[in-house]
């Protein structure tokens, strides 16, 4: 269970797992099901409907909920003495709530690109001084996962290699290869270098802005994560055991992610503007285990 100001999570999984082969090989399956409450602040928006002033809340509805189930097969197999490879299935649906109440497109001139003004908005009094939509999604999701996984280890060495491939019925693909080196150094010391590439494809209702000369869709959003882009992190760890055999580690990491807009999408003066922004973060972690 965990708790929010805006959101309450309740949830619980299973795992079972089968040993055959001279343990040789091991055959599992899991679940997970949750419960999710959502009280936004001010009320869930109704899908496609304006943000209005401050204190206005005819368009907002009650607290939302959502389900979600997630399943999971696999299968982990000795290969020799220094290489173990696994396999696993999963699937997930979520049904229910799934709009993100606190995201917005731009409404925009279908000639210019520009989002409109908002007619009689009086910004100092706590409205928007132009038009955005609250963004609207389906109520159900199904997702599709592959992952693979090879652990090979090489005198003292350890080199763990992995990739996972998505798909969904909002025609989200994605790809994530994933690489970590353990390298061992003096006094139970080591070095781990590690990898990551992400690609996905964007929703298919993923929308850059709305144009005001054409009908509203069923479903539309502008959520960066939901679109199309590439992902790469680079990091490293550096660990060691304490006098009393405890594990302790600092790990340093590098992420940079880049997107892109459908050509068909952009509007006007929008085909000078940046319009997905790059974003760049690092990532510093201690980790202590005992």
């Amino acid at each position: 269970m965990s708790k929010e100001y805006d959101y309450l999570h309740l949830g619980v999984n299973a795992k079972i797992a089968r040993d055959f082969n001279k343990r040789n090989t091991t055959v599992s399956a899991g679940f997970a099901y949750s419960m999710d409450d959502l009280d936004p602040v001010g009320g869930a928006p109704t899908p496609l409907t304006p943000m209005l002033d401050v204190g206005d809340t005819s368009n907002r509805t009650g607290d939302q909920d959502k389900d979600v189930l997630d399943l999971v097969v696999g299968v982990t197999q000795v290969i020799s003495r220094n290489l173990v490879v696994q396999a696993n299935y999963s699937y997930s649906y979520s049904d229910g709530y799934l709009t993100d109440p606190y995201k917005v497109l731009s409404l925009v001139d279908g000639t210019t690109g520009d989002t409109l003004l908002r007619s009689g908005a009086i910004p100092a009094e706590g409205g928007p001084s132009h038009q955005f939509l609250f963004e609207s999604r389906p109520d159900d999701r199904s997702k599709h996962s592959l992952y693979t996984q090879a652990k090979y280890y090489m005198d003292g060495k350890v080199l763990d290699i992995s990739y996972r491939y998505m798909t969904d019925d909002w025609e989200i693909d994605s790809h994530t290869l994933e690489l970590r080196y353990r390298w061992p150094l003096a006094g139970d010391h080591y070095i781990e270098p590690h990898v990551r590439y992400y690609t996905q494809t964007e929703a298919e209702f993923w929308r850059l802005s709305l144009d005001d000369s054409q009908p509203l869709p069923e479903y539309a959003s502008a959520d960066y994560r939901l679109g199309d882009f590439d992902a790469t992190t680079l990091g490293l760890k550096y660990g060691w055991k304490t006098r009393n055999d405890h594990d302790m580690s600092v790990r340093l990491e590098w992420y940079q992610q880049s997107g892109d807009v459908p050509g068909e999408q952009i509007i006007g003066n929008q085909a000078g503007r940046d319009n997905y922004p790059d974003l760049d973060a690092i990532i510093a972690q201690f980790s202590y285990r005992f």
